[in-house]
């Protein structure tokens, strides 16, 4: 890569970190905080943590459309601002109703499409498979030190200082965008990384695809349930909610360590098996979670077990889209993906506040146990790709 491409996937990967960070800071804290506004329920402070994902499924593909046509740093300064305004909105809010406005606002800036579409126009074509990893390496990164110091921040400043700081970021978002991203010649469609409207029908049809789809979004859906209860069960355990980050953090990096070597043995041939064990710890951990809530260790080991699946799924998933996806439609595929992905965000947060609401912190444990056995089932059925193979050294002597 050159020092322009390595800056443009850098600063790029930088304004997807802060605007990661501020979405998901909250996840850890929310929930407590907020039954304690006015008319806060169980389902509206789900739909609070949740709807952001609604408005970001619906509008990340358009924003990507609309960024061919006027460009895309308009595009992803325009979302920023939104972001910004949605963030002042929760603030700000002395109810559950504003928060569940600044949280839709800030699911409409979606930036995302017209992010890699821009270090598609700044990257060179044999160069954007690091450009992208990049990115993605530093979303995984920022969910991790997002749900750490969530806890921290909230001891300080509060969770409506989180949304100030989250503002803050949004705008600092801004400024990368302008003073450190290197200015993109006319923009161009790239069917690599982003949707094409003409081949919808056809990624929608392809049943593997279908499976990889339905896979995230169940596992986003339990993420975000699971995180309406998770801080009420650490806090009955004697661990207040400031100081959840000693359990969130040692059980965040030993499950890092843990997939290591799981994604090494699926990329040696063993890639259904990996993720269907994957997809089994995650309703494992749901399942220690309902039945053994009343012990921390057991609580921990809920935990641990729960990220160290759903860790190595989040590595896998968009390797296996990538794979499965015809090449001229990759961009679509990881489109719908994606949109996927913040539907089941949606879900988890509306059906999940619902069920606590009516069946309490066990019910929504065994509904994510639930949700992750029907992924199980569907995966089943999944055809494993083909295992990647280095080609054959010639020998000497041989053209």
């Amino acid at each position: 890569m050159t020092g322009t491409e390595r800056r443009a996937a850098l600063s790029l990967a930088g304004i997807f970190s802060l605007r990661m960070l501020g979405l998901f800071m909250i996840y850890p804290v929310f929930a407590p905080w907020a039954r304690t506004l006015p008319d806060a329920t169980a389902v509206t402070i789900g739909l609070a943590l949740g709807i952001y994902g609604l408005t970001q499924a619906l509008l990340q593909i358009p924003f990507g459309f609309l960024s061919d046509r006027i460009g895309r740093k308009r595009v992803i300064a325009a979302g920023l601002v939104l972001f910004v305004i949605g963030s002042v909105i929760a603030a700000l809010s002395p109810s559950i109703y504003g928060i569940v406005l600044g949280r839709l606002l800030q699911g409409a800036g979606a930036v995302g499409s017209a992010v890699l579409a821009l270090a598609a126009d700044l990257t060179r074509e044999e160069h954007r498979t690091k450009a992208m990893a990049i990115i993605g390496m530093t979303i995984g990164a920022s969910f991790g030190l997002a749900v750490v110091v969530g806890p921290v921040l909230n001891g300080w400043i509060g969770v409506r200082g989180i949304f100030w700081l989250t503002a803050v970021l949004a705008v600092l978002g801004i400024l990368v965008l302008y003073a450190l991203v290197p200015r993109p010649a006319a923009p161009e469609v790239h069917a690599e990384t982003e949707a094409v409207p003409a081949l919808f029908k056809r990624v929608l049809a392809d049943r593997e695809l279908q499976r990889l789809d339905f896979g995230i979004f169940i596992q986003h859906a339990v993420l975000t349930a699971s995180f309406l209860s998770v801080p009420f069960v650490l806090r009955q355990s004697g661990i207040a909610l400031p100081d959840q980050w000693y359990v969130y953090l040692p059980v965040l990096v030993v499950s890092v360590l843990l997939l290591v070597p799981l994604i090494i043995l699926a990329e040696r041939g063993r890639m259904k098996a990996v993720f269907l064990v994957s997809v089994a710890l995650l309703a494992a951990g749901q399942l220690l979670l309902l039945f053994g809530r009343a012990s921390l260790p057991l609580v921990v080991l809920a935990l641990l077990v729960f990220f160290t699946g759903f860790n190595v799924l989040e590595s896998m998933l968009p390797s296996l889209i990538s794979r499965r996806a015809p090449a001229d439609a990759k961009g679509t595929a990881m489109g719908i993906y994606s949109s996927s992905q913040f539907f089941g965000i949606f879900v988890g947060g509306v059906l999940g506040g619902w069920v606590e609401g009516t069946w309490g912190l066990n019910g929504v444990f065994g509904f994510c146990a639930a949700l992750a056995t029907l992924w199980w089932l569907a995966a089943w059925f999944m055809q494993p790709p083909a295992v990647r193979r280095p080609p054959p050294l010639k020998k000497e002597g041989e053209a």
